[in-house]
């Protein structure tokens, strides 16, 4: 589990700076600042490479976590990025990321 546990920390992290990045930003200013985009889309790699590198044994244990969906994401912005829609990474870094984020701190919380 320590392994698992550093990795499920990293995407709580990068969740958590995503927040932080995106405080007080609309939709408007995001789409129209390259910088946060970037910082933005780093920190999604990052939750995506974490997830792929979380045990087959704890994926299976938690399957309520979108884990193919993380690292789907991942392999997207990394092998496609010059067709990235920044529409859909704003929805993701507001949806989905701090859905993630409480997620994961559950799986930390079980895996005690």
């Amino acid at each position: 589990m320590r392994r698992d546990r550093l990795f499920l920390t990293d995407i709580c992290s990068a969740a958590d700076d995503i927040g932080a990045f995106l405080e007080g930003v609309s939709r408007d200013a995001f789409l129209a600042n390259k910088m946060l985009q970037s910082a933005v889309l780093q920190k999604l790699i990052v939750i995506g490479e974490a997830a792929a590198r979380v045990s087959p044994e704890l994926r299976a244990r938690h399957p309520g976590v979108p884990w193919a969906e993380m690292t789907g994401f991942r392999n997207i912005a990394v092998h496609a990025y010059f067709s990235i829609n920044w529409s859909i990474v704003w929805g993701t870094a507001r949806i989905d990321v701090p859905q993630v984020r409480n997620n994961v701190q559950r799986v930390l919380e079980n895996e005690e």
